[in-house]
C-alpha cells in the first residue's frame, strides 16, 4: 500500500488506466477517474457505452484486462481467495436492476440474511437492524411480506435496505429504477436521495437526468468506453464541453 493509497485517503475509489474486452472488442479504453469519500457521482452516457460493466468492475462483479482499482487502498483485481473477495463486496453495496431478491424468505429475512451469514451477527440483533432499515425505505409494514407480494419500487427498495445491512461505506446503483413502472420511480430515488444527504458515498448508472441534476456532486459521461467529459451537474446541463454529450443533451431535451 502507498502513502497515497492509504486508508485515510481523500478518495475511496481510484480507478487507473482500467481497460476491459469483451473477446476482441474494447468495452473500457485507459478509463481514469477517482470518487472522494461523501461524493455522489452519476455515471451516465447512451446505452452499450459502458456504464455498467465500469459500475460492475467495482466490486469485481466485472473482471478487467488491465489497469487497477482501488477501493480504501485494497487492488481490487488483485489476487485473492474467495473469502477474502466477498469480504471486500461486502463492503461495497451494490443494487441491480432486477433486484434479486430470494422470492422464498420474508422481506426481513432478505435484509437480516448477508449480516448473519458473512460478518456472524446474531439473528436477533440482524432481525432488529433490518427492521429499523426497513423504516428508513418507508417499508416498515412489509417485514412480513414476501417478494412477490410486493411492488417493483417496493422491492428495489427492499434491494437497497439488504445492502445496506452490510454497512458498506460505498453504494453502487445499476440503473436501479429502469425495471420499474414510471410511478415507481420517484419512491426508489427519494430513498437515494436521503442516502446522498447523509453523506454516503455514491456510484449511480442512471438515465434520471433529474436525480443527476438535484443530486450528484459530479457527472461521468461515458461514450464508447471512455469517460469523455466529468463535471459538476450544472457545468454538465448548462454548458457541456464535448460534442457528444452536447448530442446526448440535446436528444434527452427533444
Amino acid at each position: 500500500m502507498t502513502p497515497s493509497e492509504s486508508p485515510q485517503d481523500t478518495y475511496a475509489i481510484r480507478i487507473s488506466k482500467v481497460s476491459k474486452k469483451y473477446g476482441d472488442y474494447p468495452v473500457l479504453k485507459d478509463i481514469n477517474a477517482q470518487v472522494a469519500r461523501g461524493e455522489v457521482v452519476v455515471i451516465c452516457g447512451p446505452s452499450g457505452s459502458g456504464k455498467s460493466t465500469l459500475i460492475r468492475t467495482i466490486n469485481r462483479l466485472e473482471e478487467i484486462n488491465s489497469g487497477s482499482i482501488s477501493f480504501d487502498g485494497q487492488n481490487i483485481h488483485a489476487p485473492m481467495k474467495t473469502r477474502e473477495l466477498n469480504h471486500l463486496r461486502s463492503r461495497i453495496g451494490f443494487v441491480f436492476q432486477s433486484f434479486n431478491l430470494f422470492p422464498h424468505l420474508s422481506v426481513v429475512d432478505n435484509v437480516s440474511m448477508s449480516p448473519v451469514r458473512v460478518k456472524g451477527v446474531a439473528r436477533d440483533v440482524a432481525h432488529d437492524q433490518a427492521l429499523r432499515l426497513l423504516d428508513r425505505v418507508g417499508l416498515a409494514d412489509k417485514a412480513n411480506a414476501f417478494p412477490g407480494q410486493l411492488s417493483g419500487g417496493q422491492q428495489q427498495r427492499v434491494a437497497i435496505a439488504r445492502a445496506l445491512a452490510m454497512e458498506p461505506p460505498v453504494m453502487l446503483f445499476d440503473e436501479p429504477t429502469s425495471a420499474l413502472d414510471p410511478e415507481m420511480v420517484g419512491e426508489v430515488l427519494a430513498v437515494m436521495k436521503s442516502l446522498a444527504a447523509d453523506g454516503m458515498t455514491m456510484l449511480c448508472v442512471t438515465h434520471e437526468m433529474g436525480f443527476a441534476r438535484d443530486v450528484a456532486d459530479r457527472i461521468w459521461f461515458i461514450d464508447a468506453g471512455q469517460i469523455i467529459e466529468t463535471a459538476t451537474p450544472e457545468e454538465f446541463f448548462t454548458s457541456p464541453r464535448h460534442p457528444r454529450a452536447q448530442r446526448f443533451l440535446a436528444d434527452l431535451r427533444h
